[in-house]
């Protein structure tokens, strides 16, 4: 009997949509799930007459599998994936491979595939991206890990992945340890950031200008024919047509509290870590917690009662306002998101294709956009490009887009709608864009009542001063400065 190409552990919706994915690429793929009786149900059932393998054990598993074994887990992050390391070390041979296709937290991943190493096998942490359908369909990929074994995946991976027009697969070797995992995390985090801005815009318009469901569906249809062009929009559009049962709209019928399962948080946390101000993406995660807050929420509004202004201008030319806003937010969420991604590269050492990166992120994943292809672009056409916005496609996008944006902000804040990332993006961008900042009082606040010293103008950068502010605190200076 031909043995396996790969064996998948985990039959959950992910895992079986990666195995009939696999299978439909003409390989052969071993299966396992800790209940037995769902391996039975899938081999029989959805994967009856495939080339699939079913295993009732660990063991029936890598007997199965051709040299080196690949073995791919689709297990839920945390222990879970530390227990079956473990459990599977004992079985395998020097050289082969264990992949975790789950959303584990990228130091996590590092540490595994030091650990799995040091047993003399390999590893790949990938980050997998595009929900259910993208799994069956064509997700993206992201995987990192141990290099060498890269290319026994690559033929798998790339064979499975999504493609963009011209056929390039959206997978390709990230870099090593939990290089991997970190780019699924920012991307996760620019989802974040994505679906937050979207629905600060459809909050604007709808309140501000009353627009009725039908006609943001309209706006959102239109949206998605411009540079808008995404996913994100286009379901955003589907969203508000769709219609229950009853005629309803199903969108209005939600409960405005917005769950998240932490990789959001991931994101901010580096960020913080690494002293890079992912303001936006960090304000979508605030603003999903304040979302929680449900009921405070109802008991302040009853509190602080307000009435939305009644809008007198033209509606028509607002709402592509709004877009171009949108837009320009968009591009502040992936410079900062990109800015993160070049910080950790440099204190972990990974050697990060950011073009590539946006290669992989235009087919498959949940923030696959045609502006994604410029993103790539910018980084061709300059591989050390140290912000996108300097970009001069971009930095030329953005003047067009500038004032556009500080209407709609200063509309939203005169009106009382919130849109803590529109607000955050611009001001980002008018910080970043500042050649002198207050910082130089804030320095002098810090050496006042700390002596954290500082450093001046007329002088060399390096050198740090202290000034005895009062006359009796003394000339010593605090031995450490962080900038």
């Amino acid at each position: 009997m031909k043995k396996a190409d790969i064996g998948l552990i985990g039959l959950a919706v992910m895992g079986e949509n990666l195995v009939m994915n696999m299978e439909s690429k003409g390989f052969t793929v071993a299966v396992f799930n800790r209940t037995t009786s769902k391996v039975d149900d899938f081999v029989n059932g959805r994967a009856a007459g495939k080339n699939v393998i079913g295993c009732h054990s660990l063991e029936e598993l890598i007997e199965n599998l051709e040299k080196p074994r690949k073995v791919f887990m689709m297990i839920k992050a945390g222990q879970a994936v530390d227990d079956m390391i473990d459990r599977l070390l004992p079985l395998l041979d020097d050289g082969d491979i264990i992949i975790d296709g789950g959303n584990s937290h990228f130091p996590d991943t590092s540490r595994r595939t030091a650990y799995v190493e040091s047993k003399g096998k390999r590893y790949i942490g990938t980050g997998v991206s595009g929900g259910e359908e993208g799994a069956l369909k064509g997700p993206s990929m992201m995987p990192g890990g141990s290099p060498e074994a890269w290319r026994y995946v690559k033929p798998i991976f790339q064979a499975i992945c999504a493609k963009v027009e011209d056929g390039s697969p959206c997978c390709d070797g990230v870099g090593e340890n939990g290089a991997g995992h970190f780019v699924k995390m920012v991307h996760n985090g620019i989802e974040y950031g994505d679906m937050q801005l979207i629905c600060e815009s459809y909050q604007l318009l709808k309140d501000g200008l009353g627009l009725t469901n039908d006609e943001l569906h309209e706006v959102f249809a239109d949206w998605n024919k411009t540079e808008l062009d995404s996913y994100l929009i286009e379901i955003t559009r589907d969203i508000l047509g769709y219609r229950d049962e009853n005629g309803d709209a199903t969108v209005d019928l939600i409960l405005d509290r917005a769950g998240q399962k932490g990789t959001g948080k991931w994101t901010g946390i580096a960020a913080l870590e690494e002293a890079t101000p992912l303001t936006l993406i960090c304000e979508a995660v605030f603003a999903r917690c304040l979302s929680a807050q449900k009921d405070e929420r109802v008991k302040a509004a009853d509190r602080f009662p307000k009435t939305l202004p009644e809008f007198k201008g033209d509606k028509k030319e607002f709402i592509e306002k709004v877009r171009k806003a949108l837009y320009a937010s968009k591009i502040v969420s992936y410079a900062q998101g990109y800015t993160l991604m070049r910080s950790a590269a440099k204190t972990y050492g990974w050697n990060l294709n950011y073009g590539g990166i946006a290669l992989m992120w235009r087919g498959g994943c949940i923030i696959r956009s045609v502006f994604l292809g410029k993103i790539k672009e910018a980084f061709d056409r300059d591989p050390e490009l140290e912000n996108l916005i300097m970009d001069d496609y971009f930095a030329g996008v953005l003047k067009t887009l500038v004032p556009a944006w500080r209407d709609v902000v200063a509309y939203a804040v005169s009106a009382g709608i919130p849109m803590p990332a529109f607000s955050a993006a611009l001001s980002w961008f008018d910080g970043y864009t500042t050649a002198r900042l207050p910082a130089n009082l804030l320095q002098a606040q810090r050496d006042y009542f700390g002596a954290h010293t500082y450093e001046r103008v007329d002088r060399e950068r390096g050198e740090f001063f202290h000034t005895n502010w009062t006359g009796h605190g003394g000339n010593t200076a605090a031995s450490t400065y962080n900038a």
